[in-house]
């Protein structure tokens, strides 16, 4: 079908412009022209439309905030460094950019071009504040192109900063190159024979094919014709030195103002070649239609074979699918497609970009961990080389660092704060790792450790500068988070695999540091564990006095007393797997004890496994305040609870026994006798559970026994007092007492009331 359409209009065009030539041919020839001027036109257009938008876009960057003004760049190399790259990108993605520029009107004005620069040249620099003066936001405008070439100037693109009607503090600059925008005028003379140029609505000439912005002659005479004829589009043909012109012009609509390009081409370079052209063109394309009809079938299957191929692949999904039925231009398909999946690659890109720093710690906290003992050597060296680690012939080394002193920091941070303390230490070292060494990582466990995994090469000596590391790691965090740092340094490997296991030793390692908050180093490479020839003293004596104080409910006692029971397992700088042995037994012996006592620790404790807490403690203070909170409180609570139990149980059975007995002869001595406890203590847990002494009770329970007597029954008062348990007179003197009235008044007053 290729073959077949293209030689048909061929021999078409070539019969008709062999036949009829002459004026006609002449004028479709001009017709043709003016076309190919205003397409060509439109590119050029196109060019200049996407310089301004490329400068828009990047005078929005937030590299050129109102910052930058107050920028000292020459401290701040780093910004001004950032400066002059991002002016580079925009320099190499404007194809008719010469130079991209930053001016900054500040104490000093300075500019980027793109290199930091001071304007030293008075009139340089009034050219730019004139600039920013202009009311116009974008505009276009002839700027002096150098200091030290007189008379000489670009045409410029001037974007203000900000982006935005503010009091402008500087300015992009795009800076035209006369070179390229001459070629790209020349495209505008189609048979590269004639002139080009692009001038100002005022006559002002901006750019030329000839490359000089004012040129005279044939340019100077056609500005004067365009612009006496006042429209804005249009053609002609103009005689100039004995040769016919073909003169096109149009307006490119650009900010702040209108140009005007004029392309002027010789008649003859038009028509010349027709009719050579024509007859060849009938020839050849004679030929090919015989040829055509022969190879068309197989040609277009070949030809359309691959499309096809791509549109059914892209046809499996859905999204395309729906688009096949609105559009018919399969290239427009393709392209929809492409544009979707590659808006898609980069959205994933991103995410997997921001997502691989957590991927790479969770990688490394996998690994130090053991959980990655079913790979291979070449599997796990294959996954760190994919998170950028250079692991070919190298060396592994980890280190575990413990923060201690955190119980000590009185009010510095609170309880449960571990996990944020822990993160500004991991943030610290890691910054103090990028400085010192060439590849490490750290592994933040969030409860006061970290975990470094350091990469070195064996023919490199290294032992000093891990040395002066650790060192300005333990300076740097007691001088920030005022803590003290016990560092364990684990052996070198070369495998990979056994990074768990060096690290496992390393972490091992500090139990062997002393048991105080102070700044410690352990180097596995030299450590060597010797025994003590004085055995640790356990405090046998303190022990038991613990106990017993516990037994008695003698909380504070007990407090004081672990404290001195710690200091004397610390005497003799003890170390941590000492100390924690001995506080462990300590544990075991209390937890003994209350079982003894008859109480389940399961119960009393919840069922938390005390024995694994304690274990993971690393500080005195610490330990001491977990048993304070975990085991004597606890425990002093269980112990009183019980406590009330019982005498709510004592009480309850001497109410009883005096509901029953209230009418005989009854004293506290009795009941006391009764319930099995001594008057003193009855008194004063009859006071607590009733908040009454144990006679006003018997005396409110014996009168109200007498009011139902003298209520409901005709019983003398006599008879209702021996009933309740008084003599007469005594009753007469107790009942007015309490009630205010005399026995026999109240009788009265009840009857009379029930009447």
């Amino acid at each position: 079908m290729i073959l077949l359409i293209s030689s048909i209009p061929g021999v078409i065009v070539g019969i008709i412009i062999y036949w009829m030539g002459g004026d006609r041919l002449e004028n479709e020839m001009l017709q043709l022209h003016k076309s190919q001027i205003v397409q060509r036109a439109a590119n050029v257009d196109d060019q200049f439309t996407y310089l301004e938008n490329s400068l828009a876009h990047w005078a929005f960057d937030p590299k050129f905030n109102s910052s930058l003004k107050d920028v000292n760049f020459y401290s701040e190399f780093e910004i001004a460094r950032d400066v002059t790259k991002t002016l580079g990108v925009m320099q190499g993605s404007s194809p008719l950019a010469k130079q991209v520029e930053l001016f900054l009107n500040g104490m000093k004005p300075i500019r980027f071009y793109p290199e930091y620069d001071v304007i030293q040249n008075r009139t340089f620099m009034d050219s730019y504040i004139d600039m920013l003066s202009q009311g116009k936001l974008v505009f276009w405008s002839d700027l002096p192109a150098d200091p030290g070439i007189v008379d000489a100037t670009d045409l410029t693109l001037v974007h203000k900063l900000p982006g935005v009607n503010f009091e402008p503090f500087g300015a992009l600059l795009v800076r035209v190159d006369k070179e390229k925008a001459s070629n790209l005028l020349k495209t505008l003379t189609p048979y590269n024979v004639g002139e080009t140029f692009i001038m100002q609505n005022d006559g002002n000439v901006l750019l030329s094919s000839a490359g000089t912005a004012n040129s005279i002659g044939f340019d100077e005479v056609l500005r004067n014709e365009v612009m006496k004829g006042g429209a804005q589009t249009g053609s002609f043909l103009y005689d100039w030195k004995n040769t016919t012109y073909t003169v096109s012009y149009g307006t490119f609509s650009r900010v702040g103002s209108d140009w005007i390009y004029v392309s002027a081409s010789p008649i003859n370079a038009i028509t010349k070649p027709v009719v050579f052209i024509s007859k060849l063109i009938l020839s050849v394309s004679c030929t090919a239609l015989l040829l055509a009809f022969i190879l068309s079938w197989l040609a277009s299957r070949k030809i359309y074979s691959p499309i096809d191929r791509l549109i059914r692949l892209l046809a499996a999904n859905k999204l395309f699918v729906g688009s096949t039925n609105e559009q018919t231009d399969e290239f427009k398909m393709i392209e929809k497609e492409w544009l979707h999946l590659s808006r898609e690659s980069i959205t994933l890109q991103n995410k997997l970009e921001q997502q691989l720093p957590h991927v790479k710690e969770g990688f490394l906290l996998q690994l130090v961990q053991g959980f990655l003992y079913a790979y291979s050597e070449e599997d796990l060296k294959k996954r760190m080389r994919n998170f950028d680690w250079i692991v070919d012939d190298q060396q592994f080394q980890v280190m575990h660092i413990q923060l201690t002193g955190f119980e000590n920091l009185e009010g510095r941070f609170s309880l449960g704060d571990e996990g944020l303390v822990t993160f500004a230490a991991a943030n610290i070292i890691e910054e103090l790792a990028a400085n010192r060494l060439e590849q490490a990582s750290t592994v933040n466990f969030h409860d006061l450790s970290i975990g470094v995994l350091i990469i070195v090469s064996p023919d490199r000596p290294f032992t000093d500068k891990l040395q002066a590391f650790s060192e300005e790691l333990m300076h740097t965090i007691n001088h920030i988070l005022k803590l003290q740092v016990s560092i364990a340094i684990g052996k070198t490997t070369p495998l990979i695999a056994q990074i768990p296991f060096r690290y496992e030793e390393a972490k091992q390692a500090l139990s062997y540091r002393n048991f105080e908050n102070e700044n410690q180093m352990l180097d596995l490479e030299t450590l060597e564990v010797s025994e003590e020839m004085n055995e640790l003293r356990y405090p046998f004596v303190l022990e038991r006095e613990i106990i017993q104080m516990l037994r008695t409910g003698q909380q504070q006692e007990a407090e004081h007393t672990i404290v001195l029971f710690l200091e004397e397992l610390l005497e003799r700088r003890a170390k941590e797997i000492d100390i924690q042995q001995g506080m462990l037994q300590l544990l075991g012996s209390i937890l003994h004890a209350i079982r003894h006592s008859g109480m389940d620790p399961s119960r009393v404790y919840k069922s938390a496994n005390l024995y694994e807490q304690l274990t993971q403690i690393r500080e005195p203070q610490k330990m001491l305040n977990w048993f304070n909170a975990k085991v004597i409180h606890p425990f002093v609570r269980e112990l009183e609870a019980r406590s009330d139990v019982q005498v709510k149980k004592v009480v309850e059975s001497a109410m009883i026994y005096l509901q029953n007995e209230y009418m005989n002869e009854i004293s506290l001595d009795s009941c006391a006798e009764h319930t099995g406890m001594n008057a003193v203590s009855l008194s004063k847990s009859f006071k607590q559970v009733n908040g009454k002494n144990f006679i006003d009770y018997l005396t409110e329970l014996r009168i109200g026994k007498a009011k139902e007597l003298l209520r409901d029954t005709e019983l003398k008062i006599n008879d209702v007092a021996v009933q309740v348990g008084y003599q007469h007179s005594y009753f007469n003197r107790i009942f007015k007492k309490q009630e205010g009235i005399t026995p026999s008044h109240y009788r009265e007053m009840s009857r009379h009331t029930y009447i």
